[in-house]
């Protein structure tokens, strides 16, 4: 029986988001391997984003306890990331906290951490960024 679900399961709460490491973060420009001390030193890091939170938690306009024929609904509303999943992100290194899921090493990473967003044009991407 397999302890740990698969990545699907997991779940990125609040501002955050999920990278994984780009291969090379443990390699110089020359292709040498240096140590961890020497990683931990770089500020700027990329890895791509493999999971996304629900956004900025803001209180909902339209929640009212005192009206509970209102319906279902929630006290919040999220204001969703820009990141999405597939992005290239640049992001502060020493924001980031290592966490290992299934073998694999991963970043957890608070929006404001993050630099740049790399991805390919989308046509539902018309107009961004113009």
């Amino acid at each position: 029986m397999d302890l740990l679900p698969s990545l699907d399961a997991v779940h990125v709460v609040g501002d955050r988001v999920l990278v994984r490491p780009a291969d090379d973060a443990d390699r110089s420009a020359g292709g040498l391997y240096l140590p961890a001390g020497v990683r931990a030193k770089e500020t700027v890091q990329t890895g791509r984003v493999v999971r996304v939170g629900p956004g900025h938690a803001v209180p909902n306009p339209d929640y009212s306890a005192a009206e509970p024929w209102a319906g279902d609904a929630s006290p919040v509303r999220y204001l969703p990331l820009q990141a999405r999943v597939g992005d290239l992100a640049l992001f502060l290194r020493k924001e980031a906290v290592e966490v290992e899921y299934d073998g694999d090493a991963y970043l957890i990473v608070p929006h404001q951490a993050l630099l740049a967003l790399v991805r390919p044009q989308h046509p539902e991407d018309e107009g961004y960024g113009a």
